[in-house]
């Protein structure tokens, strides 16, 4: 039986490709063994507003723990939820959906009690998730035994979630070892983010890479039909 694995840190309110990686896995590893890095997509995102994106930020305590794992990082305090709500509304207020999907994304913040920012993302992927049609199969990188280097350590995980075929974004190219899983009997395909349709969206110019929240407001029911599950063998001769 093929099984697909997808391994990725977890992201805030994350963009629609990272909802679509989702959609076309049958387990969805959350790498959040992996260092935690400053600036990065772990935190925060980006809406569209009238005046251009915006970064919504959630404010983390990592002073002097360079080398923290992204499960270790605690949320410094619990203002931001209603920040980032606010913001989210005046931005969104006169989006086509955001009436219909309103509430259960206000709800989603308002119950946002963890004081870990891994558990915040997941609260929100699996919700979000949910929102869009997905049901997201998430596990933590922490149930699988992780030894060796980093592509050893993903080839551990899919191993452990019984995967045969492994989808990783076109960045890895740079450093992922395929013949390692090869030789586990492990597909590697790379994700293609490209010919994303565009939709009517607030504030021109088009923006693909804002939170996925953008897509539910302004699309409604018929979001999970942007997301296009668009992958391509690797070249390096995987198993069919």
């Amino acid at each position: 039986m093929n099984r697909t694995v997808v391994i990725l840190q977890s992201n805030y309110i994350p963009w629609k490709g990272y909802f679509d990686l989702i959609a076309m896995s049958d387990e969805f590893v959350l790498y959040d063994d992996a260092q935690y890095t400053k600036r990065d997509w772990r935190n925060r995102n980006r809406i569209k507003t009238r005046n251009g994106t915006m970064w919504l930020t959630i404010p983390v305590d990592v002073k002097g723990k360079y080398l923290q794992a992204i499960k270790d990082v605690r949320v410094a305090g619990s203002a931001w939820a209603r920040e980032h709500w606010e913001s989210i509304r005046h931005s969104y207020a006169t989006a086509p959906c955001f009436e219909t999907f309103r509430e259960p994304v206000r709800e989603l913040y308002e119950s946002c009690q963890s004081p870990w920012l891994t558990e915040v993302n997941r609260h929100f992927l699996t919700g979000l998730s949910a929102l869009f049609g997905v049901k997201p199969c998430l596990r933590s990188s922490s149930e699988f035994p992780l030894e060796g280097d980093a592509t050893d350590k993903l080839v551990s995980m899919c191993r452990g979630a019984g995967g045969t075929a492994y989808v990783s974004g076109p960045a890895a190219k740079d450093y992922l070892k395929v013949d390692r899983f090869n030789a586990a009997g492990i597909a590697v395909q790379w994700m293609d983010y490209s010919h994303y349709p565009e939709y009517p969206q607030l504030f021109p110019p088009f923006e693909h890479g804002v939170t996925a929240l953008d897509l539910l407001f302004h699309v409604g029911e018929e979001a999970n039909s942007h997301f296009l599950g668009r992958t391509s063998p690797s070249d390096e001769g995987v198993p069919a």
